[in-house]
C-alpha cells in the first residue's frame, strides 16, 4: 500500500461518517443568509419611495429602468428569499433572484470602489483612495480625542473607513452559488423532505 492510497484510505474511513451531517453545511449558510436579506428587503419596503427615487434618477441613483418594478422585485425577491431559505424551501430556484440581486448589487453600486468593503491597507484589494481615506480617518479620530469623549464612542468598537466595495456581495454570491448546487440540506430542509416524499426509492 503506497502513501496515496494509505491517505485515502484514512480520508475515507474518518470523512465518510460525517455524510450524516452533510446537511449541516446548507443549513449555516441558510441560516447565515437570511437575516442578511430579509433586513435588505424589509428596509426596502419600509423606504420604498426613496428606494423607487435612488433606482431611478439618473444623477446621484443608479438610473435603473422601471425604478417602481425593479425596486419591488428587489424587495420581495429579498424578504420572500430570507423565508425561504429559513425554512428551506426551494433553495435551489430562490437562490438564482437572488445570485442576481446580488450581480446587480455588485455592478451598480460597488463596482467602482473596488474589492474592499472597509479600507485597510494591510488586506490585499486595498484601492487607490484608501491610503487618503485613511489618513482622513486618523484626522477624525483626532479631532474626537480633542473635543469629544472619544473613549465612550470607541467603547463598542472601534471607528472604521468604509469602503463599500464589492466584498459583502460578491461574499454573498459565493455563498448562494453553493446553495445553488446543495440544495437546502439533509434532514434540515422542507427540500430533503419533499425528495424523501416524492422520490421514496431514492
Amino acid at each position: 500500500m503506497n502513501l496515496v492510497e494509505s491517505y485515502y484510505r484514512l480520508h475515507n474511513a474518518i470523512f465518510n461518517k460525517t455524510d450524516i451531517l452533510a446537511g449541516l453545511g446548507p443549513l449555516a449558510l441558510r441560516l447565515f443568509l437570511m437575516p442578511v436579506f430579509f433586513v435588505a428587503g424589509m428596509n426596502k419596503v419600509n423606504g420604498f419611495e426613496d428606494v423607487v427615487a435612488w433606482f431611478g434618477n439618473d444623477e446621484w441613483g443608479l438610473g435603473l429602468p422601471l425604478p417602481t418594478l425593479m425596486a419591488a422585485l428587489a424587495a420581495g425577491t429579498e424578504v420572500i428569499g430570507a423565508v425561504l431559505l429559513a425554512i428551506g424551501l426551494a433553495v435551489r430556484w430562490i437562490s438564482i433572484p437572488l445570485m442576481i440581486t446580488m450581480l446587480v448589487a455588485i455592478f451598480t453600486v460597488h463596482w467602482e470602489n473596488g474589492w474592499q468593503a472597509i479600507h485597510d491597507l494591510q488586506s490585499w484589494g486595498a484601492n487607490a483612495n484608501a491610503e487618503a481615506a485613511l489618513e482622513r480617518l486618523d484626522r477624525a479620530k483626532d479631532i474626537l480625542r480633542e473635543h469629544g469623549n472619544y473613549e465612550w464612542l470607541t467603547e463598542k468598537g472601534s471607528i472604521i473607513s468604509g469602503n463599500n466595495g464589492i466584498e459583502f456581495g460578491v461574499t454573498y454570491f459565493v455563498m448562494l452559488l453553493a446553495l445553488f448546487f446543495s440544495g437546502g440540506g439533509k434532514f434540515f430542509s422542507v427540500d430533503y423532505y419533499l425528495d424523501r416524499h416524492f422520490n421514496p426509492k431514492k
